[in-house]
């Protein structure tokens, strides 16, 4: 169990090397060699040029103004000078509305933990009971956070009805800035929504699961399905092919291009024929020139490459069920995505089509019942990666005893006894192994999301968000727990009647406060530093820099601004809400290590967002219910927590005063989810008209067509020279449809090879 001491050492350790990285950052962020690397953002908009360099060849490296040295910390008020009109404008509202996660943290718990300290503190410290579960507990160490706990009252004391009066403020409190900050953002999505300038996907909807049919090609077949149905709104579409082998050919191509150039320019430099190996990245092999080697290369690759778009675009076969349909108004694109278009509610599949951006086109290939088997499968695979984790999990909470240690390893007892090793084992080592943990998960996480088939990459990062934030839930927070428990109490369960089992865990939960103090300030403070120092694309900045760089472009290209990693950032964030949420009544000590975590994190991300970031998608803050979702699980957490806490402390006529918490709160989500969240899931018809009837009015010779041509191909035909044209026609209003079933027309064929509800309306003339 780590003590004050303990958890002294720990917060000096992280708040040194927070403060190292914050140095580093300063003076680095002032050289001019560094420029790129610090303001990338700046560069990428266009306003921003390489510094001035004129004068001694040394000022093209280091900034020699030590006048700037002594304001190295003006980042900190021009990161939080920026007003939020204007960081949406800069930034998009996805950027705007990830800051204010960090804001609601701090409106949520600054209030709680000032009253927890008034009230909690005073009546946890003064119940004195420490002594007595130390004498009768003795298989269990405590330490001496647990007097500032509700480990410290006793059984059936009075006391315990402040714990559920503080209860219910803290519920309603949270659930009042929830509500408030969920209008917020509503306000400013339907807001963005309605000032956003023209977009491809405002017109366009993605049709999945188009039936096959005998008389026509896929192209066709999407092509009269929408005359018919649509024919007042529907203008072109584009339908989908299978491209994944081409891509990768492009992609291999780009590669072999970059290696003809470096080689090329290295020659221009030094006049001499450079050479490579023919072995694995030129490491082993022949000898030979690279020139000549890699221009071989590319001429070959250029053949097959040519062979593979003719073979997409001629073969019928690589052609999949799905079509990006585009309408006249934002009215007819909104109408069709948000309808059920058949009968059969598993064909022509209509949702709004990801921007061209957020597209992942590997994935629109997959057939749709293909799609229901991977999921199940990934589900699978989920449910036992998260318990195999366990493992990990109950080693890190071996690192966080000192007696399991020496129980586990008794041959360390000697070394692990001194107090320096023991305060760094207990208040440092601990956080930084399960940090390192759980810094490839995310990576493995977004995989088996890719396997699931999602289609755009703002999908497969929330569905990849989602699956972490399910891992942080079970394993770090219930698994420290629970495995805690069983690692340093094993003899207490295998000696105490099962009655007692209960209370043995209901006494862990407060105990594991010192072990999630560690984590916070590993992850939460240091952590935070790092990433605005940003190590490690500094480094490769200057490596591709000194072998690859030879060109503006090509330094250009280097940059590397980075994003909101959404899968690994917003899970983190719900960690933090439900340490909070579930300590604020049993430990509330823990508190002020989580607002120090949301005030530094909220300043670091917003100086990032400003200068750094550079987002692959915008979604309007899409994600926002999934955000409010989250907060509510860890509050209901919170409650069963001390519910279950107080029945091991004599309280069970406590338990239907908390009961009616969770009720209400679930109560609260589902009004919550009633009055806001279609506003992210729909797209309001009477916004639609209104942008369109401005629109018409605005911009009345618009040539929508050629605005949306190239929108939706696939990036790997954009740059070749065959033409993948859109299916247009060239009249406007469609009264009849010819199709290729006339002689056809009555057929046995033809009703015995389609339902109505497959046909869709298709009638021959």
């Amino acid at each position: 169990m780590a003590t004050v001491s303990d958890i002294t050492v720990s917060a000096a350790i992280n708040s040194l090397s927070a403060l190292l990285f914050l140095v580093a950052f300063a003076i680095l962020r002032l050289q001019p060699v560094n420029d790129r690397v610090y303001f990338p953002k700046w560069y990428l908009k266009g306003i921003r040029e390489n510094p001035s360099t004129s004068g001694p060849l040394v000022k093209k490296f280091v900034n020699l103004d030590f006048r700037m040295y002594l304001r190295f910390l003006n980042w900190v008020p021009a990161a939080l000078r920026m007003p939020e009109p204007e960081l949406i404008d800069h930034a998009g509202l996805d950027s705007a509305v990830y800051i204010r996660i960090y804001l609601l943290g701090l409106k949520i718990f600054v209030p709680i933990a000032i009253l927890a300290f008034g009230v909690l503190l005073p009546v946890n410290y003064t119940a004195g009971n420490f002594k007595d579960i130390t004498t009768n507990m003795k298989d269990i160490t405590f330490g001496e956070i647990d007097k500032f706990s509700i480990s410290n009252v006793p059984p059936a004391s009075k006391r315990l009805i402040v714990h559920i009066a503080m209860a219910y403020v803290f519920t309603f409190w949270t659930c009042y800035i929830l509500y408030k900050e969920y209008k917020i953002v509503t306000d400013m999505r339907l807001h963005f929504l309605a000032s956003e300038n023209r977009r491809p996907d405002q017109y366009t909807v993605l049709v999945r699961n188009v039936p096959p049919d005998p008389d026509e090609t896929v192209s066709e077949h999407v092509e009269h399905f929408f005359i018919v149905n649509h024919p007042d709104q529907y203008l072109v579409h584009k339908v989908v092919y299978n491209a994944n082998k081409l891509a990768k050919m492009v992609d291999k191509s780009k590669d072999l291009h970059n290696r003809l150039t470096y080689y090329s320019n290295k020659y221009e430099r030094s006049n001499k024929r450079p050479t490579t190996k023919t072995g694995f990245w030129g490491l082993w092999g022949k000898t030979i020139d690279a020139i000549d080697y890699y221009t071989e290369e590319i001429e070959k690759l250029s053949k097959e490459e040519l062979a593979e778009r003719e073979r997409v675009i001629g073969d019928p076969k690589a052609v999949v069920p799905a079509a990006f349909v585009s309408f006249k108004s934002r009215w007819g694109a909104a109408v069709c995505a948000q309808t059920q278009q058949t009968r059969n509610p598993t064909h022509w599949l209509t949702d709004w089509a990801p921007e061209p951006r957020d597209v992942y086109w590997d994935n629109l290939a997959i057939p749709f019942v293909e799609l229901n088997v991977r999921r199940l499968i990934m589900a699978v695979a989920l449910f036992g990666l998260t318990f195999c984790f366990m493992i990990p999990i109950a080693i890190v909470q071996t690192l966080a005893n000192i007696e399991s240690i020496e129980k586990v390893l008794p041959f360390l007892k000697p070394i692990i006894q001194k107090d320096s090793v023991k305060s760094v084992i207990q208040g440092f080592l601990p956080g930084i192994v399960l940090k390192i943990f759980l810094i490839v998960l995310p990576m493995i996480l977004m995989e088996m999301s890719k396997i699931e088939g999602l289609t755009a990459v703002s999908a497969l990062e929330a569905r990849s968000a989602g699956k972490f934030h399910l891992f942080l839930l079970v394993n770090v927070f219930l698994g420290s727990i629970i495995t805690g428990t069983a690692l340093q109490q094993l003899k207490e369960f295998l000696d105490q009647s099962p009655s007692q089992i209960p209370e043995t865990v209901g006494v862990s939960i407060p105990m594991k406060a010192t072990f999630f103090i560690t984590y916070i300030m590993v992850d939460g403070w240091a952590g935070i530093a790092a990433e605005i120092l940003r190590l490690v694309p500094l480094v490769i900045y200057h490596l591709k820099n000194v072998f690859l760089v030879k060109t503006e472009k090509d330094r250009e290209e280097a940059m590397d601004p980075g994003s909101l990693l959404w899968p690994v950032t917003e899970p983190r964030l719900q960690l933090y809400f439900l340490l909070g949420l579930v300590y604020s009544t049993i430990t509330p000590i823990l508190l002020p290590f989580i607002i120090v975590f949301f005030a530094f994190a909220y300043m670091v991300f917003r100086h990032q967002i400003i200068n750094v970031y550079h987002q692959k998608y915008e979604s309007a803050a899409s994600f926002w219910p999934d955000v409010h979702r989250r907060i509510i699980i860890g509050l209901m957490i919170s409650q069963l927590l001390l519910m279950g806490l107080l029945s091991t402390k004599e309280a069970a006529n406590s338990t239907p005063f908390l009961l009616v918490l969770p009720v209400l709160t679930f109560w609260f989500h589902r009004f919550c989810k009633n009055r806001f969240e279609s506003a992210f899931r729909k797209f309001p018809l009477q916004d639609a008209m209104i942008k369109d009837t401005l629109e018409k009015a605005t911009e009345p010779h618009l040539d929508l067509k050629g605005y949306l041509k190239d929108a939706y191909i696939h990036p790997v035909f954009k740059s070749a020279d065959i033409d993948i044209a859109m299916e247009l026609d060239d009249e406007d209003d469609f009264q009849v449809v010819a199709t290729k079933r006339t002689s056809r027309r009555g057929s046995q064929t033809a009703t015995r090879e389609g339902s109505p509800e497959d046909r869709s309306g298709i009638l021959s003339v």
